[in-house]
């Protein structure tokens, strides 16, 4: 059994055949793990959800940002941005089936002794505690106030965790802690505005994974969602968003061999034909 990390997808299908291939990838052999935003941007976000779907329990996917605002669009609660790639998936005959399926994705998964995200983890928080946080957005989007849900979801306050929040400025806070942050102060603040690289941190503000006194610190921790960031394997974090919907490379790290061994990453290319505005 080979088991594998696959970075943001963003609708790029045929890029995902390609490092399957490349993989030699067997669903009834191998694993593979979505770090979320499975959909948008890209030229083929209805392929993608067709193929993860039908990799059965070969593949897990987690929910990104992208997924969610997938969720949101269809739901009517939010507006189509000018970059969406999402009409050929909400008008699509299986649409219905493809997005309860997607509302069945977790946003935090810990297996094989990694705890996965897609963006990050409040500094607040424990293993424990992030898998926990993480199933109470999950029932709100298996449940039967979605819309509801889905209506107050956006926003960037409160910005900071606080295990006394309730309602919805406390799953808006797990969602933006789990989806969108990159920078963190050292009072547990979010900024979720900045999406540049390391050196662009906004004053007094670091990296979510530097910050010292995070509780999560003992963990190995794999995410997406920072192309700018790009490729990053420390022992304590793996960055898996080598920006391939905006040309650089879908990425996929196999994590299954010896203990201490270096993981094995694999990429490949998006055609530029596929990206964005092209």
């Amino acid at each position: 059994m080979a088991i594998y990390l696959i970075g943001d997808i963003q609708g790029c299908d045929e890029a995902l055949g390609r490092l399957l291939d490349t993989v030699a990838f067997s669903p009834s052999r191998d694993r593979l793990y979505a770090l979320g935003d499975l959909v948008n941007r890209g030229p083929d976000s209805l392929g993608t959800l067709r193929r993860l779907m039908a990799l059965d329990d070969a593949a897990h996917c987690l929910l990104g940002n992208h997924d969610l605002s997938l969720l949101a669009l269809q739901a009517g609660v939010r507006k189509p941005h000018r970059l969406d790639t999402l009409d050929a998936l909400l008008a699509a005959p299986d649409c219905a089936r493809l997005i309860d399926w997607l509302r069945q994705q977790p946003l935090a998964l810990h297996a094989h002794g990694i705890l996965m995200v897609h963006a990050g983890v409040a500094p607040q928080w424990t293993v424990a505690d992030t898998l926990a946080r993480a199933d109470e957005v999950h029932d709100a989007l298996r449940g039967p106030h979605l819309r509801a849900f889905l209506a107050e979801m956006y926003g960037n306050e409160p910005a900071r965790w606080d295990d006394r929040l309730q309602g919805a400025a406390r799953l808006r806070v797990i969602v933006n802690a789990l989806t969108r942050i990159r920078f963190c102060a050292s009072d547990g603040a979010m900024d979720l505005k900045t999406t540049s690289g390391l050196d662009a941190a906004p004053p007094g503000f670091m990296p979510w994974f530097d910050l010292p006194g995070r509780r999560t610190a003992d963990a190995v921790i794999a995410f997406g969602h920072w192309s700018t960031l790009g490729w990053l394997d420390r022992p304590d974090v793996i960055s898996m968003d080598s920006g391939c919907v905006w040309g650089g490379c879908l990425s996929a790290l196999r994590i299954d061999g010896p203990a201490g061994a270096p993981h094995e990453l694999i990429q490949v290319r998006c055609p530029p034909s596929q990206l964005p505005g092209n």
